[in-house]
């Protein structure tokens, strides 16, 4: 058996997530549409592995997967036939072949999401699906302050929705946040995250940016005798899963 590793590259505008299972389970997912194309070039049922599994309305540069598969086909003839019968707004990008071992969710090392706010005069018409669009500018050295206090090994419990009991401790390796005219980018980087981390990190942020919180919150959100959660989760359209390191 060959194990074949996908770099993936989508916008999830009208996808929901890369896999939807459970309450509100659906097709329509990056998984589903990249296991049909699978089928369909090898004639198997795979069962495909991601680096990390974006949300509904979520897109990615650098989303990494891996399949396992009998088929003698060669590597550049396998991201062709991905290119030539998956939607416009999905694109193999590298297929390469991987060690027996790998495991596109259990090697990652490290995970990054970018999110995008637009601040300019008037929201760019041809970014507006890929930007969430603040009306005020927020105070982006408060911002810088906050996001350090969110560094290292933390329960983020309080800054997601996740539902299951396994550790919801994480380590954030690092916030960036640039700023120019027009936009301002957030990038977040950390061993794993949770269902929603990553979104209400960003809110939190902007929030506190705004002035609709204050910094010292974050501690108290942190605090697990607290009842305080993280703010509402920023809109999906503006974050991609910008790399996974392995």
């Amino acid at each position: 058996m060959r194990n074949i590793k996908l770099t993936i590259e989508y916008d999830g505008g009208r996808y929901s997530g890369w896999q939807r299972l459970g309450k509100g389970e659906s097709d329509n997912t990056i998984e589903n549409k990249l296991l049909e194309v699978i089928q369909k070039m090898t004639g198997e049922t795979a069962e495909l592995f991601c680096g990390c599994r974006t949300e509904a309305g979520v897109h990615a540069y650098g989303q990494i997967a891996n399949f396992k598969t009998k088929t003698d086909m060669k590597l550049y003839e396998i991201k062709n036939y991905f290119n030539r019968y998956l939607p416009m707004d999905i694109a193999v990008i590298d297929v390469t072949e991987a060690p027996e071992r790998f495991h596109a969710s259990l090697n990652a090392k490290s995970k990054t999401y970018l999110y995008r706010i637009a601040i300019g005069d008037v929201p760019s018409v041809f970014d507006r699906k890929y930007t969430y669009y603040s009306f005020h500018k927020p105070d982006i050295q408060k911002m810088k302050k906050a996001a350090e206090v969110m560094l290292g090994k933390h329960d983020f419990k309080d800054f997601s929705t996740v539902k299951k009991s396994k550790s919801t401790v994480k380590d954030i390796y690092q916030i960036d946040i640039y700023q120019d005219e027009k936009e301002i980018q957030m990038t977040v980087k950390a061993n794993d995250f949770l269902h929603n981390m990553a979104r209400m990190i960003i809110a939190t942020l902007l929030d506190i940016g705004l002035g609709n919180r204050e910094i010292d919150e974050i501690a108290t959100i942190f605090d697990e005798k607290s009842l305080v959660m993280g703010s509402s989760s920023a809109n999906a359209q503006g974050l991609f899963l910008q790399e996974i390191e392995y």
